[in-house]
């Protein structure tokens, strides 16, 4: 196991592919052969960003999707076949980077976090952690998050206390146990295929 504490210092700001916004950076990893780090050698990316107007979201071909809201509420992501339902805090939903959304904000600004990840070169997920207790983590990278606060979690027998906006980066070679001890926390998970 390979612990790594991310602080918001170290996270990085890109622009939206469509350019409408800002996401921050929060940890990703693209293909080691490519020449630039872009939305074509990526292979996975946690960020957060806000929302304050309604627009459209970016067009990402072959990429899946992972959305929660952490800050605010009322968001609906509309689409041609079907809504996604954002209203309530810490609902994740999922979608494809080639559906055409349009959000609609029916109570101002929120803040999300994105889990987005290449189709074919990882399993993703993405959970809110809001009550105290135990849950097993698979082999892969996890992506602990202060999403609202601070946040104490323990891995195996240490224990890790975050400050709002922290991240715990947690590689695993083997499954183990995560113990949200207090707070409320975002896990983010990413399993590489092949």
């Amino acid at each position: 196991m390979k612990t790594t504490l991310l602080k918001p210092e170290d996270y990085t700001r890109s622009p939206w592919k469509n350019g409408g916004g800002i996401f921050t950076d929060i940890a990703g990893t693209w293909r080691e052969d490519a020449p630039a780090r872009d939305w074509n050698s990526l292979l996975w990316r946690f960020a957060s960003t806000p929302i304050v107007a309604p627009g459209p979201f970016s067009h990402m071909p072959g990429i899946d999707r992972l959305q929660m809201v952490i800050n605010g509420r009322g968001l609906v992501l509309k689409s041609p076949a079907q809504d996604f339902d954002e209203r309530e805090p810490f609902t994740t939903v999922r979608f494809t980077g080639e559906t055409e959304i349009v959000t609609a904000l029916e109570a101002g600004p929120v803040e999300v976090v994105n889990l987005m990840a290449r189709r074919g070169a990882a399993e993703i997920a993405l959970t809110a952690l809001r009550e105290p207790g135990d849950r097993q983590l698979a082999a892969g990278t996890h992506l602990v998050y202060a999403a609202r606060g601070d946040c104490r979690v323990r891995l195996g027998l240490e224990d890790f206390s975050l400050s709002h906006e922290d991240t715990l980066k947690v590689e695993l070679t083997t499954a183990s146990g995560l113990t949200l001890v207090s707070g409320l926390a975002v896990l983010a998970s990413i399993r590489l295929l092949g």
